[in-house]
């Protein structure tokens, strides 16, 4: 499918994109996503029906545009977060030449890297919802739509919506980059970890781990950790810390809350021990999903950390 020619079609005629290869129906949700009586009730709604003045992309991309929704596609929102910190991917993945302002025809694509070449997805923008609930991401900010139409095409080339419910973070990775991933088990980890994470947060790698556990029952332990999850490692420094120096590292879950309750998490008294330099610098207090734990906690609460760039 060419995205211009299409797109040129539909304004010629004055009609809005329906794509029929990834229609607006039960086959592109999946069968066994839901129960049946769930999947019936689906309704596919388009941006400028849910809202007056809908945007692509409102003050720049970042993590925390992205809220997961009811498929458990984690592994590829974990990817999709640590993108967002490393521009020069992310224009690859998400062109510019669209949008809901000029030449809307409820036609969009992005591009993923798919067995050594990119390959454009086309889709219309119609999404789906449940009870009037996203049943995929939803939007932080609810007039900012790249994450649920960029999960959309994803779904899209994965064959349905079902097929991104459960996979593995290392694979997100090189779809959204081409690049050459690398995995550490956190069980046995390298005995230079912490440089290998300042080193690879110093190049730009995309980084994300995940934890062990069946992915399908998401339990959240008491410490604010979720079992069967993936998250992104958006970064690791090195910090004056009482006599001497601290590795932390800084993770994101995509679920847009939920967080670490431990040494170094958000209203820890570790911080006031920290020079305000630095706290001022580092700390977010506040509930988005992203928080600071030590290398020593992030090894015993992980299983694997996976690092990604364009060249090894």
């Amino acid at each position: 499918q060419d995205f211009r020619d299409l797109r040129a079609w539909c304004l010629s005629q004055g009609l809005l994109f329906e794509d029929a290869t990834f229609p607006a129906h039960v086959s592109s949700i999946g069968p066994t996503l839901l129960p049946e009586e769930k999947l019936w009730q689906i309704q596919w709604k388009r941006p400028t029906e849910l809202q007056r003045n809908p945007h692509l992309i409102t003050d720049g991309v970042s993590r925390f545009d992205i809220m997961q929704g009811e498929i458990g596609d984690c592994w590829m929102l974990a990817a999709l977060g640590s993108l967002t910190l490393r521009k020069q991917f992310l224009e690859n993945v998400l062109p510019k030449d669209q949008g809901f302002q000029d030449d809307y025809a409820g036609i969009f694509h992005f591009r993923f890297w798919q067995y050594g070449e990119w390959v454009d997805v086309v889709i219309d923008d119609r999404l789906p919802f449940l009870n009037g609930r996203y049943l995929s991401v939803h939007p932080r900010t609810s007039n900012e739509f790249w994450p649920s139409l960029l999960e959309k095409a994803y779904a899209k080339l994965q064959g349905s919506y079902q097929n991104l419910n459960g996979g593995y973070l290392s694979d997100a990775l090189v779809d959204l980059t081409g690049g050459v991933q690398v995995q550490f088990s956190l069980k046995d980890p390298p005995p230079d970890l912490e440089e290998i994470l300042r080193a690879a947060d110093a190049s730009r790698c995309l980084m994300g781990c995940s934890t062990s556990g069946q992915s399908r029952r998401n339990i959240e332990l008491r410490n604010g950790i979720v079992q069967g999850h993936a998250y992104t490692i958006t970064g690791a420094v090195k910090i004056p810390y009482k006599s001497g120096w601290k590795h932390i590292i800084r993770i994101w879950n995509p679920w847009g809350h939920g967080e670490w309750k431990g040494p170094w998490s958000d209203n820890s008294p570790q911080w006031d021990r920290v020079e305000p330099k630095y706290r001022e610098a580092l700390l977010r207090n506040k509930d988005d999903g992203e928080f600071w734990m030590s290398c020593k906690d992030f090894q015993e609460q992980f299983s694997w950390l996976y690092v990604c760039n364009n060249t090894p």
